[in-house]
């Protein structure tokens, strides 16, 4: 320890040294979500706005405040060429006036995406302190950051006490760093969003389709967390799962989800990200249990296919009647991005026993539209194509789309629609030739 000791000091410096590292031209990527360095990130976006750097490529991941109060903020716009392969609240303002680029991207793919097509000059991020061994952990956010940090010339990390030390393949050893600062403030709390009254009703049906023992995976959103509550009484349940959720925590502390009987990483709960509050990251500090990995890995449909019983929940904005579905597009704009749902989609679907369930409200806009509809609007993109579309569920079941004509489909998917919206579907359906 003694020897790490020492190179942690002499690596030790201040923000506006850090901030040095960053040469005018540099392309930087930095930390994901609650690995979003503060502290390094306000220091770089000083130097812009003084003039100090001219230009600099800075591509990001489901953007948080850190990153939107800093170098994604528009009055440096000018300077800093931002990248985004996700859309979040942080930076949708950005990409829908043209200040963000979106990059259209299958999460798994990132990484390899990144080796062939990109330098990254700096890598910057919050980390766990260093242990006895002089590895540092990027926490319970990895994303791409662990292949990054491997690939960039300079890996600036930002230490955090806050920040919680998850193991798998989130550790960096102090030899593979340039620089240090340190900075122990409150990690941002991501926590779910208000739910809607119908979660609890979505909810109980997907429940029922989830055997003991599967390995589940539950998508970004308040809809698939609000599924957890109903698996309560569900047994030796694992998890191999793009996004770590509070309520896959909390069904961990209930005994319910175990990994037990997991046939690829036994007893371990694997995952990519993670969101949540003070509690969820506390709980995981520490715990050799907790599995973090790049996405190259955790949503490579054909690492997920090898988990038997997969069962992949992932929300969705619209469906249309071929079974084509939307979870990225919102009124012409771009709303989020594609993230790891097709790669679940596809790797539950080719594991034993798998399923892949797609859930999403009937309506929107207090019951005036349907989600579900005979065609998309143009432009809209399609996020999981009808080849790809297993379980489809509403608050007023579910369906499987699979083996099923064109006919078949459009009929199973009206019978889920709204009431009020049925005769329409189906007068359009006759339209489109599908009846």
């Amino acid at each position: 320890m003694a020897g790490f000791t020492k190179q942690y000091r002499e690596k030790l410096t201040t923000f506006d040294l850090a901030a040095k590292a960053v040469k005018d031209g540099d392309t930087l990527v930095h930390g994901v979500t609650i690995a979003e360095p503060p502290g390094l990130l306000a220091a770089i976006a000083d130097r812009a706005r003084l003039g100090d750097l001219n230009h600099l490529k800075v591509y990001t991941f489901n953007a948080q405040k850190h990153f939107a109060e800093t170098l994604g903020s528009p009055d440096i716009a000018d300077v800093v060429d931002s990248y985004s392969w996700f859309v979040s609240e942080g930076s949708r303002n950005m990409v829908q006036v043209g200040l963000t680029q979106f990059i259209p991207a299958y999460l798994h793919q990132v990484p390899k995406i990144v080796m062939e097509t990109m330098d990254v000059d700096v890598a910057v991020a919050t980390v766990a302190p260093m242990n006895e061994d002089g590895y540092f952990s990027f926490g319970p956010c990895n994303g791409y950051l662990s292949v990054m940090a491997t690939l960039c010339k300079t890996l600036i990390v930002e230490v955090n006490e806050n920040m919680p030390f998850v193991y798998g393949d989130a550790l960096i050893h102090i030899s593979d760093i340039e620089m240090i600062v340190e900075n122990t403030v409150p990690l941002l709390e991501l926590t779910p969003l208000q739910p809607n009254p119908l979660d609890p009703v979505i909810g109980k049906i997907v429940a029922d389709y989830i055997p003991d023992r599967a390995v589940i995976q539950l998508g970004i959103g308040t809809l698939p967390n609000a599924i957890a509550p109903y698996l309560s009484g569900h047994k030796d349940l694992g998890i191999h799962t793009e996004l770590l959720c509070p309520g896959m925590v909390d069904l961990i502390q209930k005994g319910v989800i175990t990994g037990a009987h997991k046939n690829v990483h036994t007893g371990k709960h694997i995952f990519s990200l993670a969101y949540g509050g003070k509690e969820t990251f506390q709980y995981m500090n520490g715990d050799k249990s907790f599995e973090n990995y790049p996405s190259s890995y955790v949503m490579n449909p054909g690492v997920i296919a090898q988990n038997h019983r997969m069962t992949a929940v992932n929300a969705i904005l619209q469906i249309d009647l071929l079974g084509q579905c939307n979870a990225e597009f919102l009124e012409g704009r771009q709303y989020s991005g594609t993230g790891g749902q097709l790669d679940f989609v596809r790797g539950a679907y080719d594991s034993p026993d798998g399923k892949a369930i797609l859930v999403l409200y009937s309506t929107a806009k207090n019951e005036e539209v349907s989600r579900i509809v005979s065609r998309f609007p143009a432009g809209t993109m399609v996020t999981t194509p009808r080849n790809d579309a297993h379980y489809i569920a509403t608050e007023y079941g579910i369906v499987n789309l699979k083996g099923k004509s064109t006919r078949a489909r459009a009929l199973a998917l009206i019978s889920i629609a709204h009431p009020k919206f049925r005769d329409e579907l189906m007068r359009e359906a006759e339209n489109m030739s599908l009846m």
